[in-house]
């Protein structure tokens, strides 16, 4: 049946002036216009959610509350086909949005907008090949749910060392795991990549398929698309034996010692540790957090030897599953207040860049302590020399293969918004402290070492973390996304 135009007009004016009529407070609880095209492109597979909604309140969620932003609407995305219908309707209409995979992310607007929040919680597949010893793991997933899942099989894939970790952030940063020493970084480990890509095109990325895009995606986080599925290489898993002790101030000197002592006699690519020095604001001291790992059921003598005769306050040292030692450490315990991530890279722990750690960690406590702040903490994280040793091709991060840098995190929590920017400068204040410290001791390789994209405190220039990869990496962008869609989303941007 045609309409005539004045039944045309009419049915047009009526809802404008339906929406005319409404006061500013119910234009705001109404439907936001792209969520609901977006409602009415996708199938079935995805949902739409709106504030009020639990599972709104779900795909908002982020382990720092301050990465958490209020969005028009959430999309669960439940197939890559819906995917690419989204990202269609997103770069025609020029919308910002979000994607989220676990959530970690602490630079605010990262994985979070006010805008199209899109959760990736329906990627959910666990699948294992036997014949191809590779896993495909759902983008949508946290590595707990991977441990589980892979445990029953015997086997195992290169993720976070903590709980509540993120697949897809984690993996699409470079991903340092507690199996790098053996098997190098996760994106060293990455078979193939499922990528909806910004025209909505869905493709299996490989090194034959795609030889630059395959570089581009191993540590380039979200510039060329939304990854969906990763094939990730598996290895065997047998229990393992370690955990966490918390020590008082007094024993840090002892901790020292060990730590620099790991460093420089330790061998054993099965061994790793990461030592915390941490303020904490309640009690106003600084405490140190031991978490030692040894990738079988029983530690040789002699190489934890050290830590364990040191006196603590707790320990939780045992055989158990790799699942239960990540999840020995409650990292996700700090949700509900304000975090953020500073990175710093490192050649070697040495006695006079030790001290130079505690004594930040002493500064910054004392220094934020009237900003409502919770704990600052200074992690060290000791790796093998070799471990970029163990991938022969290019990968977008790290740039470099020949200078054995690590990946030291500072980790700052605090409860008020009032005092992001302090807490933000701060880190960044300190992180450059350190690296200069370092560099004046002699670690001059420092100046061509990276930044970890997944530590780095927003702000970080690009080349920073990206080094002599960057103009590479920006023509890719160029070829995969010439529109710029993935460019409304935020992030490291090329």
């Amino acid at each position: 049946m045609r309409l005539s135009k004045r039944a045309l007009l009419v049915g047009l004016w009526v809802p404008v002036v339906a929406l005319g009529n409404k006061s500013p407070e119910q234009r705001r609880a109404l439907p936001d216009a792209i969520c609901v095209q977006i409602a009415q492109a996708i199938s079935s597979a995805s949902g739409v959610f709106y504030p009020g909604d639990p599972l709104y309140e779900k795909g908002i969620f982020h382990y720092a509350i301050s990465s958490t932003q209020q969005s028009k609407c959430v999309v669960e995305a439940g197939s890559p086909a819906d995917v690419g219908k989204m990202l269609g309707i997103l770069g025609r209409t020029r919308t910002p949005f979000a994607v989220k995979g676990g959530g970690h992310a602490t630079n605010p607007g990262f994985s979070s907008t006010p805008d199209v929040h899109i959760s990736m919680y329906r990627f959910s597949e666990i699948k294992y090949n036997a014949t191809s010893q590779t896993a495909d793991i759902g983008a949508g997933l946290i590595w707990d749910d991977v441990y589980a899942a892979l445990e029953p099989l015997g086997v195992n894939v290169l993720g976070g060392r903590v709980t509540g970790i993120g697949v897809a952030g984690f993996t699409l940063g470079g991903g340092y795991s507690w199996k790098t020493n053996q098997y190098g970084l996760a994106v060293d480990n990455v078979v193939a990549l499922e990528l909806v890509r910004a025209d909505g095109q869905v493709v299996m990325v490989t090194h034959v398929s795609d030889p630059e895009l395959f570089f581009g995606l191993k540590g380039g986080q979200n510039n060329f698309g939304i990854v969906t599925k990763f094939t990730l290489k598996t290895f065997p898993q047998t229990q393992v034996w370690g955990g966490s002790i918390i020590n008082l101030g007094s024993t840090i000197p002892d901790i020292k010692a060990a730590t620099v002592n790991f460093q420089t006699s330790v061998t054993d690519p099965k061994a790793a540790i990461i030592i915390s020095y941490s303020y904490m604001a309640a009690i106003q001291q600084v405490i140190a957090v031991q978490q030692l790992f040894y990738d079988a059921p029983t530690r040789p003598p002699g190489i934890f030897d050290d830590f364990l005769a040191i006196p603590s306050i707790q320990s939780d040292i045992s055989t158990r599953s790799f699942l239960s030692l990540v999840q020995s450490t409650q990292v996700n315990g700090t949700a509900g207040i304000r975090g953020l991530y500073g990175g710093v890279p490192i050649l070697t722990l040495t006695p006079g860049l030790s001290d130079v750690l505690l004594n930040e960690t002493m500064f910054w406590g004392a220094a934020l302590s009237d900003k409502s702040e919770n704990f600052v903490a200074y992690d060290i994280e000791l790796f093998l020399p070799s471990i970029y040793s163990h991938n022969p091709d290019k990968t977008a991060f790290p740039p470099v293969r020949n200078i054995p840098f690590q990946p030291f995190n500072i980790a700052y929590a605090w409860n008020s918004s009032e005092f992001d920017p302090d807490f933000h400068n701060a880190v960044v204040a300190s992180a450059a402290h350190i690296r200069k410290a370092a560099i004046a001791e002699g670690q001059t390789g420092l100046v061509h070492a990276p930044n970890y994209p997944n530590y780095a405190v927003a702000g970080t220039p690009l080349a920073d973390m990206y080094g002599v990869n960057l103009p590479a990496l920006r023509a890719l962008k160029a070829r995969i996304d010439p529109k710029n869609v993935m460019g409304l989303a935020d992030g490291w941007k090329f």
